[in-house]
């Protein structure tokens, strides 16, 4: 649900999930709308102004009357319409339009944070906005069977609202309904509304009948929006008759690297093919179509299968290197919570394996986290772009006499030190296992097991963020907690964070001390958005200065996120989510106070920048050497906030003679197909997430980009936020 206010110099549009659009100008007047805006949205209003201050987002001009679309450049020249009716779509947070009649200019500002409409005198305009939150609106019954699944995969696809190319774009695809396995029902309770809603794609999948093929097969099955049958079938069979299409995947394993290949073409391919629509850009991957023979107009305007036979024909090699980074893959143990979570899984467009692990052997822990710390740390020689294998040779012996060192020292004190650590009392223990991870970003486990490099999902998480929408909120709620007093470095530190974010954002921070059990309990039983606990954990809960919290004495968790930043708080967050959180940050072992501050800082940052929690923890944990003690858990897709570039954005540098390679990484789990404007230099092209962009630049050309850049750089390993490196770079450090 939406809801605005405003003044006479601004106005901001917002939800319950922390989405908001502000825009600015002078001398504001707001009425009720007096005429429709010819798209779907949630809330429209008129407003008398000359001139507005939009996002900085990617914004199209359409002209009412001959359906032309134009496209704002990613540069600062003004696009001027003449005399006419327009449509303004502006792709920000909150999805916008404005109404107008020209003439009319608009201009990227000089920093690319905004765009501004400039009209040559007061004018009325009409203004629309639509949520992007996809909250399922309807249900399925469905017997625990492979009858049952096929017939709630089939019906998934009434989320998609096209079943053109267009169902790439993240904003044409709709959350898919709910279900309610009942094991006590013999057939799926289908509404009549979603039989109604649902398009005939004329494409079939034919699957074994097995629930693990099934579950793989599903993110497939959903964007086909396949009409899915269970058979005495050996593999799965795609049918597409209309187009003479018969295509057999193989059985399982095998099936999990298929199934997959086919989607991720499919969806690439759409991605490109519908730059030939109404919406197009210049995206840097499109000149691929024509490499390969594709004629993208008129796959634009075939059928569903017409489009597969044409898809199936383009060899998978020949694409395979400019394919995105799949965002998401999870793990799903092939039960009943496995199949209720299916929704949501297809919802943020997640892969789906079978989940397998292996035990973690001697050091392997330790091994593996120093691996990750020294990953991309700058050796001691001059980097050259030149450099030779010798050098190269050089440097990665020297990584790994460091390595060694390091592993005998952590290995010889359990992974940890006695001093600096967080916890003097008994932490809980977590036994980790090794999971078998497949492509993708992001990783979750919804299965058995405590494995690392994942997020654990748990289906409560899933049902509680679709409740939380339903909560009333003007902005986003964050309690900071210090319960102990030697810690006063991360708390004042993350305060700072959350308190200057909310300059650009609605975040409303407040500070604690020393709480009770008593006041701890009430605070995590309370609506809030996020509580950031430092302190002690140990197996009796969260310590507190008269005895402990444990999460499973609170009656409900209202806060729908958290960071326990302490010992071993693993079992604690899990609890916390059972109770009603979306998601957390926990720890599975003792960390070192100088290590939970770095991570506290980091993550703060990155959190209220719109990073989701498993991205943010990511990045967080690579400033120190045992970052695997550090975890989500929930739904690690989630968001506290909105990103500044519309979708979370980082850079990766490395320094030769010649300048600096600036790699730019732009991706969001719950936007898949989305695309991104890098703004660096006279770069004119846009680029699907998953794909980096990379620059050369000189010393002045880079501290100029980081001075305006709102996001963290990876730069000799650790991670820095743009503006605190723009100085460094500037003087030659």
């Amino acid at each position: 649900m939406l809801e605005w206010d405003g003044t006479e110099t601004s106005f901001r549009v917002h939800d319950s999930a922390g989405a908001e659009c502000s825009v600015s100008g002078s001398g504001l007047e707001f009425t009720d709308a007096d005429r429709d805006i010819p798209r779907p949205v949630d809330i429209t209003l008129d407003c008398l102004t000359d001139q507005l201050t939009l996002p900085g987002a990617v914004v199209y001009a359409i002209s009412l009357s001959s359906g032309e679309t134009e496209e704002l450049g990613p540069d600062t020249e003004p696009m001027a319409k003449p005399e006419g009716e327009y449509l303004i779509d502006v792709d920000a947070e909150v999805k916008s339009y404005i109404r107008l009649n020209g003439p009319f200019t608009l201009c990227r500002t000089a920093d690319y944070d905004g765009v501004v409409l400039s009209l040559p005198g007061r004018r009325r305009l009409t203004l629309g906005f639509r949520g992007r939150t996809r909250k399922p609106t309807t249900a399925m019954t469905i017997p625990p069977t492979t009858e049952g699944i096929a017939t709630a995969l089939t019906h998934a696809s009434v989320a998609h609202k096209t079943t053109g190319v267009d169902r790439s774009f993240p904003t044409l695809r709709g959350h898919p309904p709910l279900l309610d396995v009942d094991d006590g029902v013999d057939q799926a309770a289908v509404p009549e509304a979603i039989r109604a809603a649902r398009s005939d794609t004329g494409i079939e999948l034919l699957a074994p009948n097995a629930l693990e093929p099934l579950l793989v097969l599903a993110p497939l099955a959903y964007y086909l929006g396949a009409d899915v049958e269970v058979g005495n079938v050996a593999s799965p069979i795609v049918r597409a008759p209309a187009a003479d299409v018969d295509l057999e995947l193989p059985a399982m394993p095998g099936l999990e690297r298929e199934a997959t290949r086919l989607l991720r073409k499919v969806f690439f391919l759409d991605c490109l093919v519908r730059n030939a629509g109404p919406y197009n850009t210049d995206l840097a991957e499109a000149s691929l179509l024509d490499a390969l023979g594709v004629d993208d107009e008129a796959l634009y305007a075939a059928s569903p299968p017409e489009r597969l036979a044409a898809y199936l024909d383009v060899p998978y090699g020949a694409i395979e290197q400019r394919l995105p980074d799949w965002h998401c893959s999870t793990y799903v143990e092939p039960d009943e919570d496995g199949i209720e979570a299916i929704p949501f899984l297809l919802d943020r467009m997640s892969l789906i394996y079978m989940p397998r692990t292996s035990e973690l052997e001697g050091s392997e822990l330790v091994e593996r986290s120093l691996d990750d710390f020294y990953r991309g740390r700058a050796p001691d020689y001059s980097r050259r772009l030149d450099a030779s294998t010798d050098d190269r040779t050089a440097e990665g012996t020297a990584t790994s006499s460091r390595l060694s060192d390091d592993i005998d020292s952590l290995v010889s004190d359990g992974g940890t030190t006695s001093s600096g650590v967080r916890s003097a009392g008994e932490v809980a223990s977590v036994d980790v296992v090794k999971p078998e991870l497949r492509g993708g970003r992001i990783h979750g486990w919804l299965a058995e097991g405590t494995p690392i490099d994942v997020f654990r999902c748990l289906p409560e998480a899933y049902e509680n963020r679709i409740d939380a929408l339903d909560r009333e909120s003007d902005g986003i709620d964050i309690t900071v907690v210090r319960n102990d007093a030697e810690m006063d470095a991360e708390h004042a530190d993350v305060a700072d964070i959350y308190r200057t974010r909310g300059g650009d954002v609605s975040v409303d921070v407040s500070v604690r001390e020393r709480l009770t059990v008593a006041e701890l309990g009430s605070l995590f039983e309370a609506d809030n958005g996020f509580v950031h606990f430092i302190g002690h954990c140990e197996t009796d809960g969260l310590r507190c200065p008269d005895g402990h919290l444990s999460a499973s004495s609170l009656s409900r968790c209202g806060a729908q996120t958290f960071f326990l930043n302490a010992c071993g708080s693993y079992h604690e967050g899990v609890e916390l989510v059972r109770k009603g959180a979306v998601a957390g940050a926990i720890t599975f072992s003792q960390v070192l106070n100088d290590h939970a501050i770095a991570v506290g800082s980091t993550f703060a940052q990155l959190l209220v920048h719109g990073f989701g929690f498993e991205r943010a923890l990511q990045l967080a944990r690579r400033r120190i050497m045992m970052g695997k003690d550090y975890a989500v858990v929930g739904d690690g897709t989630h968001a506290l906030a909105q990103s500044e570039n519309r979708l979370p954005a980082t850079v990766e540098l490395e320094q030769f003679d010649e300048g600096f390679l600036v790699s730019y990484d732009q991706f969001c789990s719950r936007h898949a197909g989305s695309f991104y404007r890098p703004y660096i230099g006279d770069d004119r092209y846009a680029y699907l997430c998953g794909n980096v962009s990379e620059y050369l630049l000189d010393r002045s050309e880079l501290a100029t980009f980081l001075d305006r850049a709102a996001l963290p750089v990876i730069y000799d390993g650790d991670v820095y936020w743009s503006a605190s490196l723009a100085d460094r770079i500037r003087a030659g450090d």
